[in-house]
């Protein structure tokens, strides 16, 4: 794989453009996004959240890539996300403006902007997500646990009421039993926890390294990350265009009733992809093996 890294002090997240192994440089590539702001251990501020925005929007502009995997930083042991800022939401709560709804929804800003994503995404959790970290793996489409991740909601402890939509997301993918049970009964996720409540697609075993980067200087990526961009590589060898069809259609169908409703849907952008030169290209690839 090739690599393309941006460092900055600060809150920061850090983007990699990632070519699958044998590709071409005009092909497609994987951006990792590393939530990066080690002090507060990723925790979510209105800083690392535009910080946020602003790469999902380079990333979903440039037309390489087909992509998107997020981790955090692990510069003091594994860490995805901390949970929500402390500090700023005691300030939010001190203010005696009108803007608290505004500037609590600027902390949104940056999982919204991952759950709106046209791209496949993908979280690569080792470590702790807390509060809004687990807002920001909930935001991306698949959820890969290291063996070092653990998901807990932690609201209640700190007098909060959930937020950012997280009632509304981990009801969909766990019902609302669990979902109860992790807001009000305190009941956090191991790695194996969540693979087997569906929280997570799986559990990817494994150590993380010791250090984030090698004595040459390159980075080292734990085995979740590994397996998330594994994952995401077969995305980035696809036409961008049918990926991005691919994964609306997903959503469009999610709460149709009737399955000739989904034809519907799909036979457009179907038909489209059949006059592309890319099947023309997996045709002959196939036509060639038979």
């Amino acid at each position: 794989m090739s690599a393309v890294a941006e460092s900055t002090e600060g809150p920061a997240v850090v983007v990699e453009h990632l070519a699958p192994d044998g590709s071409s440089d005009e092909g497609g590539v994987t951006a990792l996004l590393t939530l990066r702001d080690p002090r507060r251990r990723n925790a979510m501020s209105r800083a690392l959240s535009d910080r946020l925005v602003e790469a999902l929007d380079a990333v979903v502009a440039d037309d390489r890539v087909r992509a998107v995997v997020v981790t955090g930083a692990a510069d003091r042991g594994p860490a995805f996300c901390a949970g929500g800022d402390l500090d700023e939401l005691a300030a939010i709560g001190a203010s005696e403006g009108g803007d608290g709804e505004t500037s609590i929804k600027a902390v949104y800003a940056g999982f919204l902007a991952l759950a709106a994503c046209p791209l496949p995404t993908i979280a690569a959790v080792d470590g702790p997500a807390v509060g809004a970290g687990i807002n920001v793996a909930l935001a991306a489409d698949i959820r890969l646990a290291g063996d070092t991740a653990r998901f807990e909601p932690g609201f209640l402890r700190l007098g909060l009421h959930p937020g950012g939509g997280m009632t509304w997301m981990t009801q969909r993918l766990v019902g609302q039993q669990t979902t109860l049970a992790m807001l009000l009964a305190g009941e956090g996720m191991d790695a194996a926890a969540a693979e087997r409540s569906g929280l997570a697609l799986r559990r990817v075993p494994g150590e993380m390294p010791e250090t984030p980067v090698d004595p040459d200087g390159a980075a080292t990526r734990s085995p979740v990350v590994v397996e998330a961009l594994r994952m995401a590589a077969h995305s980035a060898r696809a036409p961008r265009d049918l990926v991005v069809a691919t994964k609306a259609s997903v959503r469009a169908t999610a709460d149709l009733a009737e399955q000739r409703d989904a034809v519907d849907v799909e036979v457009g952008p179907q038909l489209e992809s059949l006059h592309s030169p890319a099947f023309q290209a997996g045709l002959e690839r196939v036509r060639r093996r038979g």
